[in-house]
């Protein structure tokens, strides 16, 4: 009898959980957290991406930091290099880790949907010579 391998985003829904209006779903068949209809952690589902990978969403500065410091727990591919995330490993990064890298994606997404948005000033009216 073959042995079941677990679930390698069991952990981070259990991190989810305790964090404040968390919406667990999934995103193109792979499961996700939500915060504000908004994904801030999820696995990966582009092909490029290792199995087992955790998309976590963060500012690029942060996410190059990390990828220079632990490129061996933390990458990108091409397809996600324009987007505010990095790619973890999840089989080598522990679990104080893991946790900060949830929470601090949560922290980011429900700072980003709380921002006021900025009056858009009205157009300059063109004006015409008749």
């Amino acid at each position: 009898m073959a042995l079941r391998r677990a679930d390698p985003f069991a952990p981070v829904a259990a991190i989810g959980r305790t964090l404040p209006d968390v919406e667990e779903t999934t995103t193109w068949g792979k499961p996700t957290l939500k915060v504000g209809g908004s994904m801030f952690v999820c696995i990966a589902s582009h092909k490029s991406a290792e199995p087992d990978t955790l998309v976590v969403m963060m500012d690029i500065a942060d996410r190059d930091g990390l990828i220079a410091e632990d490129p061996e727990s933390y990458y990108l591919k091409e397809h996600y290099v324009g987007y505010p995330c990095v790619l973890v490993r999840l089989r080598r990064v522990g679990a104080d880790a893991l946790r900060g890298l949830v929470i601090g994606a949560h922290r980011y997404v429900s700072q980003k949907k709380k921002k006021p948005r900025r009056p858009v000033a009205p157009s300059a009216k063109r004006q015409t010579r008749r």
